[in-house]
């Protein structure tokens, strides 16, 4: 089982530099190794299906693949030495990231949907990188030692479980500071309970004037945490808009609308995880309606759709559920208003019918 824990880090002045140096450099790889993607991608591709007797073909070359790619990584350090600072496996990460992002372009994830065309990344868009092959006890404290970096200071919050194996640590760079996340695996996987012995289930309806509603008829207040904010947040980004570009006070003005967003969507994240945590505290089994989120998502109730975050919530329910050993039910929603909850008898309604009244069963 894999989970992840998130920290806030205390880098110094001198760790700070060194991680920018290491992102920009990075940047530069990722966008050299995504133009030989389209430099081979445009030289062994026709739009039409005929051609001249007599014409010019470009010497063609080999797909350049993850491990193509990622065999040039040798030679890039002795061209440009100063690559020799960077772990192997954080290079590797970035040779891993531009094929994810070709492969998605050109034949779309598992379900078969495609991605739009690849960008380049410009200056301070290459936010991330990854480490992995730690040493042996890569935590001491509120310390944490990053391969090839060193030991870093952390926002120690909370303790990683005993038996718990880091396997990947991905540094970060937010609104308001650096933070790294521990990707955890533990070996004890937890047993789940079997519907058939679940003893106290609890169906929920998730909604706009109240975030769920409990099938014992209980409800959740919604927080509209965007909406709230929508005034303070109108008046950072007027002050963005009026900047002049590249300066610093625009630079100021970003930082700061960015740290006002993203307090925003923490407040939020924190808001569905201890909903959660209810829930999963008092019940076996939660059922929930199986939601078209990304379809409601392009009506006229987007902004308030969005705002809710049901997506995010029903994510973290059946992540925290499946780690305690419990049960989360996506149902179809076709006919639940239609069927009687007491016997399953199907009473057809209009949607101006506000009552349901059964003739099997009263």
């Amino acid at each position: 089982m894999r989970t992840a824990y998130q920290y806030r880090l205390r880098l110094t002045k001198n760790q700070e530099v060194e991680l920018e140096r290491w992102l920009d450099m990075l940047r530069c790889q990722y966008n050299y190794l995504l133009a030989d993607r389209f430099a081979w991608y445009e030289q062994n591709r026709c739009s039409i299906n005929a051609c001249p007797l007599v014409c010019h073909l470009p010497e063609l070359r080999d797909n350049p693949d993850y491990y193509s790619q990622k065999r040039t990584l040798p030679q890039l350090k002795k061209n440009r030495p100063w690559y020799k600072g960077i772990h192997a496996p954080v290079l590797q990460d970035c040779v891993k990231r531009v094929d994810l992002a070709f492969k998605r372009y050109l034949k779309g994830d598992s379900s078969g949907k495609r991605s739009g065309r690849p960008r380049f990344k410009g200056k301070n868009r290459y936010r991330s990188l990854t480490f992995s092959a730690f040493s042996k006890n890569p935590v001491n404290g509120n310390r944490l030692n990053l391969p090839k970096f060193g030991w870093v200071k952390m926002v120690y919050h909370r303790p990683i479980p005993t038996g718990f194996k880091i396997k990947t640590a991905t540094v970060t760079r937010k609104a308001d500071g650096y933070y790294v996340t521990l990707s955890l695996q533990d070996d004890t996987v937890p047993k789940i309970i079997p519907i058939e012995e679940v003893s106290n289930p609890i169906g929920i309806d998730m909604g706009l004037k109240s975030f769920l509603i409990k099938s014992d008829g209980t409800d959740v207040p919604i927080p509209q945490y965007y909406r709230k904010a929508q005034k303070r947040l109108k008046k950072v980004q007027k002050a963005v808009s009026r900047s002049k570009k590249g300066s610093n006070n625009r630079k100021k003005a970003v930082t700061k609308l960015g740290k006002a967003h993203k307090k925003v969507a923490d407040t939020r994240k924190d808001f569905h995880f201890k909903t959660a945590k209810e829930l999963l505290d008092n019940h076996d089994l939660v059922a929930h309606e199986k939601l078209n989120i990304k379809g409601l998502a392009k009506t006229k109730m987007a902004k308030s759709v969005l705002d809710a975050g049901w997506g995010q919530f029903l994510s973290i329910l059946s992540t925290k559920a499946l780690n305690a050993g419990l049960v989360t039910k996506a149902v179809n929603p076709r006919n639940t208003s239609q069927n009687c909850s007491n016997c399953g008898e199907k009473v057809p309604k209009k949607l101006k019918d506000r009552t349901h009244s059964c003739s099997h069963c009263g």
